[in-house]
């Protein structure tokens, strides 16, 4: 084979391998931060935040539940919002330091503060905890494309926890309140 058609036939394999591996074409290039799996809680931030050190990791993530919205507890000016004191102790007692989770990502790995978005699901029985928040009425349902994967299961657990009148529902000005929409 002459030289010419060596280098050519060497470019086409590499560029092969690469966009096999996700290095060339890829939008979304990770380090491996991304990647879903098992993890151990760290600790709490609130209702809808925790921070996960995940397998093989050095540091601890800050990972967003997806598809779910609690009042915040905290942000400009001390801002607190209606029962979520009480969100983020239910998802300390759902979630307490040392708890093994398994970590499921959607389409979207993170969001504009960096936080890793996630599926969270107790190792200890597997309770989806996403859903458990909005089941009892301490989360709101929050969808932002592209990750919809649980949306209607969310959504219907709140509609029937604002129907019930249980958790923020009953507490925040009754079933006609709606929750803020940002995450």
């Amino acid at each position: 084979m002459p030289r010419p058609s060596r280098i050519a036939a060497a470019v086409v394999a590499l560029t092969t391998t690469l966009s096999a591996c996700g290095g060339i074409g890829a939008s979304n290039v990770s380090d491996g931060r991304d990647r879903p799996g098992d993890g151990v809680v760290a600790r709490v931030v609130d209702g809808d935040t925790v921070r996960i050190r995940l397998a093989g990791q050095a540091d601890d993530e800050a990972v967003r539940l997806i598809g779910i919205d609690t009042p915040e507890t905290h942000g400009p000016g001390g801002l607190r919002e209606c029962f979520g004191q009480e969100a983020t102790r239910r998802l300390e007692e759902l979630l307490p330091e040392g708890s093994g989770v398994r970590v499921v990502r959607d389409a979207e790995p993170r969001d504009r503060f960096g936080r890793l978005l996630a599926y969270v699901y107790r190792r200890k029985d597997d309770l989806f905890v996403n859903l458990a928040m909005a089941e009892e009425g301490f989360a709101a349902p929050l969808t932002i494309p592209p990750n919809v994967a649980h949306r209607d299961a969310f959504v219907a657990a709140a509609a029937d926890a604002r129907r019930r009148s249980v958790g923020l529902w009953a507490r925040c000005g009754g079933a006609d309140t709606p929750l803020g929409s940002s995450p």
